[in-house]
């Protein structure tokens, strides 16, 4: 059975058919269709085009068909063009011709729309839940942190020396960004489409402002034009997705790069590496490495739309089925990521010696031109001092650390030197001395996780 044979009179060819079903990707909407389906026939029935019987049996057959969804027993024909066809042939073998009635006033342009809005809309709290159990974790090892520090880089070369729970809440915040524009969208992706009709409206005297809260959309679309062609959300929704695959990158990246060898800050659970078929010794960091990868996918599922949607003539156009299989892709993609990251974090091992012992006093150069700005000199001036002092330091004559550099080799860069120079290659100090909002002192630290936590619990 199709919707729309009644001026055709051939059949579609076989392979066009199999180009122009939707019904392997749209079928995931099949809960949100029925759903649909009931608020819009509770809607005809109040405009007096269902009567009292009509609307009990479409209501009940209705009932029937979600239920069948919802136990796995429902039954799809070769004949189902796409979910919409599924449902309403399904109504028909329960209910005989009354089925047909429940089409009436809208279109499949208003009703997809619907349903895609309506399976976001239960879509995004199962990801800002994900989210949050993710951000758990890493606040959590933020806490167990404690002092422990570590080489903070820039350009991947050893810079300043920071807390290790300051570097766990670093990834907080990014994933935290993504929880607050996922939330945002919700109110873009709660506005109903049912009603538009294919473009121009319904004719029926439905009163959409009832039919959008009783679906549980904030309010009905103010143009039918826009409602049908409307993919704002989608793409945004992927830009979101997007961001997030971008940032659990970035903490992939480091994990990968910190429990090689060659830094060996962490060590991975046995439950969270796999192995080498060839290398007995090997022990990988393969969820990290997909999670990794899987960015750049999410990356392409956005682009793809957006290519999609930049040239569109109208208000409907049959390019707009490809809006949907990117977003459950994206979706899975992150629903499956983010709790296995989260466990993998959860159960690492933090080897907090290898990181003390990768802080050098070359990393408190900083502090070194600081102390002099304490004497009275112009910090311009004063990081010049300390490049020259760890030049001399790094001397071949010396190949010292600049915290054993001679107080007469500092006095001949500047008389300004004292004999506490030496105090501010003490790593610990160092992190103290950052205490302002967002430093990295133990203080600054331990308000950021309080912050944290009150985040979680809004």
């Amino acid at each position: 059975m199709t919707l729309w044979g009644g001026r055709f009179t051939q059949s579609l060819d076989s392979l066009a058919w199999a180009l122009n079903a939707s019904l392997p990707v749209d079928q995931r909407m099949a809960i949100q269709d029925v759903e649909g389906s009931i608020a819009w026939a509770s809607a005809l029935h109040k405009a007096n085009i269902l009567s009292d019987e009509e609307h009990a049996s479409i209501s009940l057959g209705l009932a029937t068909v979600k239920e069948e969804f919802a136990s796995g027993q429902f039954s799809f024909a070769p004949t189902d063009e796409d979910i919409h066809t599924a449902v309403e042939r399904r109504l028909t073998e329960l209910i005989d011709i009354t089925a047909g009635k429940l089409h009436t006033g809208r279109s499949r342009n208003d009703q997809v729309a619907t349903d895609f809005r309506l399976w976001m809309l239960q879509a995004i709290p199962e990801l800002l839940s994900a989210l949050s159990l993710l951000q758990t974790a890493l606040v959590e090892q933020a806490e167990l942190a404690g002092e422990t520090l570590m080489p903070g880089y820039t350009h991947l070369q050893r810079a300043q020396p920071i807390l290790l729970a300051h570097w766990w809440l670093s990834h907080y915040h990014p994933l935290q960004r993504d929880r607050e524009r996922l939330t945002d969208l919700i109110k873009r992706v709660s506005i109903l489409p049912l009603g538009s009709g294919a473009l121009a409206g319904t004719p029926v005297p439905v009163d959409r402002a009832a039919l959008a809260k009783s679906l549980g959309f904030a309010v009905a679309s103010p143009n039918s034009l826009d409602s049908v062609s409307d993919r704002d959300f989608a793409a945004e929704f992927l830009f979101c997705a997007t961001m997030t695959g971008i940032h659990l990158s970035k903490l992939s990246e480091q994990i990968v790069l910190y429990t090689s060898a060659e830094f060996g800050f962490f060590e991975l659970s046995d439950a969270f590496s796999t192995g080498s078929s060839l290398m007995p010794q090997k022990k990988n960091p393969d969820v990290f490495e997909l999670t990794r990868g899987k960015a750049g996918t999410l990356i392409g599922m956005l682009t793809g739309l957006l290519a999609t949607l930049k040239g569109l003539p109208s208000t409907y156009d049959k390019d707009l089925q490809e809006d949907k299989a990117p977003v459950f892709a994206a979706t899975d993609t992150l629903l499956a990521i983010l709790p296995v990251i989260a466990g993998a974090l959860r159960t690492i091992t933090v080897k907090p010696e290898r990181m003390r012992n990768a802080i050098d006093s070359f990393m408190m150069a900083t502090d070194l031109a600081d102390y002099l700005v304490s004497k009275g000199i112009p910090f311009r001036e004063t990081h010049a001092i300390a490049g020259k002092a760890v030049r001399a330091a790094m001397d071949a004559s010396r190949n010292v650390g600049l915290e054993e550099l001679s107080l007469e080799a500092y006095q001949a860069l500047s008389p300004a030197f004292e004999a506490d120079v030496y105090q501010v290659f003490d790593p610990l100090k160092s992190v103290e001395k950052r205490n302002a909002i967002g430093g990295t002192s133990l203080q600054s630290v331990k308000n950021q996780i309080t912050k944290c936590r009150e985040n979680l619990q809004a």
